[in-house]
């Protein structure tokens, strides 16, 4: 493009303009190397008197596409210059009906310039669209979202009650069209309440609607834990609380008591105390759904307002009450908690593999035909894991806090054991904290690199620099004292402490590189270890021999 074209398009200099017009006709023919014309400059920098001067001379340029394939209404309303759009609005409107409009074309992201005006938040430029063209509101792009979509999660409220307001009698929201559902799940998920009240009241079919996984609108505002949300969906439709969505048969609790939500788990127990009741994929409840997802916040919140000491025993497909599902899933946390609940019963059947209850008392250690079994090896073998003979089996390892757990989990049960139940419930406690310390790998209490050499190295060099650099800050704090006695008696020495604490320092370097390096890639470690090693010959060339011997 022409400098002098280019500057006066993007200063809007609409005399300059004409006047290299009038030198050259062709000149409005020129791009940049983007393919931006004049007139999508002009458009991009809001100067609607030169845009409009340009298209009085080539309105072809109007459809004109640059290198992303935006025409001049698409940078009009991407920079939400309003003038220059409804200029540009006004000439699309009078090209022949046979014509290409710029209110539909899209650029190579599949958007039209109403998609750019919502997705940059230009809310008067996507109202001037939409009052030229109702019907784009509708259109979707390639990612399956229309205007609508996208004003809904950005909260345009103008936006949304302009498009609302025009009839639109197809079905324009289905399961399968966007991934992302309905413009209603949209402003739950945005957090948009107004624009939530508009849909609702303008668009009510859409409460019914769902996602491609089967969530409806109450799944995302329990997943976003916004109550406000929650109550205006329930009063609107309190079904909503007991569909389940086809990924994981979850209902809306599910999901609260999943990302641990508790203002959207008071509001559906508030509207619908029965929901507890559901359970989803492999039976489980929200209690389980909880502990599975380990939100303390959430089962909290559940313990105090679920009531029914039923649904904190139910057992799931595999026989796993939240209790015992805590104990496979090393939540120790919340295990106790749910051990110091009275209505929460320790000895329910556990982990049904085989279909059948536990044994009680001396079976639970003997068996049933009275021989002794590893009672943590059945809870592995339980959990999931395969069967393998005892002299392959590891020996057990019990977490560092194992036996601070043990002690409160007996002491939290001790008020409601019996002469005659104690051995009987001692035995199922210990049995759930066998069952975690199988599951889930001990932790060591030795030092990782401790059996190392380099590790040796590197703490005794490190110990070495620091206790020389000791001495030499006293050597030179005490220097006032006398400083020809320093000079003579002490300067000698805290020079060569200094020296061997800086050799120190390099070693313990290298070798916590060297350590600390993966195997399989190891070269940083050996460049470190090359460059510490140069490092002294590099200054005794520098300096010479005084680095080591000082002249007295």
């Amino acid at each position: 493009m022409n400098p002098a074209l280019y500057k006066a398009a993007t200063q809007g200099r609409v005399s300059s303009l004409k006047q290299l017009v009038e030198n050259d006709p062709t000149i409005l023919s020129a791009t940049t190397p983007q393919l931006n014309s004049a007139l999508h400059l002009a458009a991009l920098h809001g100067h609607a008197d030169l845009a409009d001067a340009v298209l009085e001379k080539k309105e072809e340029l109007l459809v004109a596409r640059n290198d992303d394939g935006d025409t001049p209404l698409h940078l009009a309303a991407k920079a939400g210059k309003l003038e220059v759009a409804v200029l540009l609005i006004r000439y699309a409107l009078l090209l022949p009906p046979d014509d290409k409009s710029p209110l539909i074309m899209t650029n190579k992201a599949g958007n039209s310039p109403l998609h750019e005006a919502v997705r940059h938040h230009k809310g008067a430029v996507a109202v001037a669209l939409l009052d030229a063209d109702p019907l784009r509101g509708h259109d979707l792009n390639e990612r399956m979202e229309s205007p609508l979509h996208m004003a809904a999660r950005e909260g345009l409220v103008n936006v949304v009650r302009k498009i609302v307001d025009f009839t639109w009698v197809e079905q324009e929201f289905l399961p399968s069209v966007s991934l992302s559902g309905t413009a209603l799940h949209q402003a739950v998920l945005g957090g948009h309440i107004r624009v939530v009240e508009i849909l609702l009241e303008k668009r009510p079919e859409m409460i019914d609607l769902t996602d491609s996984d089967g969530n409806n609108a109450l799944h995302y505002a329990a997943q976003k834990n916004d109550h406000r949300a929650v109550e205006m969906l329930l009063n609107t439709r309190t079904e909503l609380a007991y569909k389940r969505n086809q990924k994981n048969l979850s209902s809306p609790l599910h999901v609260a008591a999943h990302y641990g939500s508790t203002d959207a788990i008071k509001a559906l127990l508030r509207h619908c105390p029965d929901v507890a009741e559901m359970v989803g994929s492999h039976g489980r409840n929200a209690f389980h759904a909880s502990v599975a997802s380990g939100k303390l916040n959430a089962l909290k919140c559940l313990l105090r307002h679920i009531r029914p000491a039923e649904l904190l025993n139910r057992v799931d497909a595999a026989g796993n009450t939240p209790l015992h599902l805590a104990a496979k899933m090393s939540r120790v946390t919340s295990a106790l908690m749910l051990l110091k609940d009275r209505r929460v019963d320790p000895v329910r059947a556990r982990s049904r593999g085989s279909h059948r209850a536990e044994p009680r008392g001396d079976e639970a250690r003997h068996g049933r035909d009275g021989r002794l079994r590893d009672v943590p090896l059945e809870a592995a073998k339980a959990a999931g894991g395969q069967a393998v003979p005892e002299a392959a089996a590891p020996p057990a390892r019990p977490l560092p806090e194992s036996k601070g757990v043990q002690r409160q989990v007996l002491r939290a049960h001790r008020r409601d054991l019996h002469p005659r139940g104690n051995a009987h419930r001692h035995g199922h406690i210990r049995s759930h904290l066998h069952h975690a310390r199988w599951v889930r790998p001990a932790v060591r209490d030795s030092p990782l690199h401790g059996h190392r050499p380099a590790f040796k190295i590197f703490v005794i060099s490190n110990t070495i620099a620091m206790c020389s650099s000791i001495v030499v800050v006293f050597c030179f704090i005490w220097a006032w004292q006398d400083p020809v006695k320093f000079k003579v008696d002490q300067l000698l020495w805290g020079h060569r402490l200094t020296v061997i604490a800086c050799l120190a320092m390099l070693v313990s370097l290298m070798t916590a590189v060297f350590i600390t390096m993966p195997h399989n890639s190891r070269w940083p470690a050996y460049v470190v270890i090359a460059i510490g090693a140069s490092t002294p010959a590099v200054v005794f060339l520098m300096l010479g021999r005084e680095v080591i011997y000082v002249p007295l």
